[in-house]
């Protein structure tokens, strides 16, 4: 059995957040999906792409395949409304 989680601890600066985040995150980030980046991001680092076809079922590695990344201006939207929900409003 695969252990999700040998990971998780890792760290290295999001392009995205523009900070430091763990593989934790970046492996979630989506939902249920990893971040649309996390080969580009990770590939340096550990066999990441490999290791998310070992954990993520085919449907959910096909839904990851199958995305596309949003537009700038409504990833910067998103990334606001997230910012005033975590800091209450």
């Amino acid at each position: 059995m695969i252990d999700i989680t040998r990971y998780d601890d890792r760290e290295i600066r999001c392009p995205k957040l523009g900070n430091e985040v763990a593989f934790a995150y970046c492996r979630r980030e989506g939902g249920e999906l990893p971040c649309q980046r996390v080969i580009r991001c990770w590939e340096d680092f550990f066999p990441v792409e490999s290791f998310l076809r070992d954990i993520l079922s085919p449907e959910a590695w096909a839904a990851f395949q199958g995305q596309t990344p949003p537009d700038k201006l409504a990833s910067l939207l998103d990334l606001a409304a997230k910012a005033r929900k975590r800091r209450g409003g």
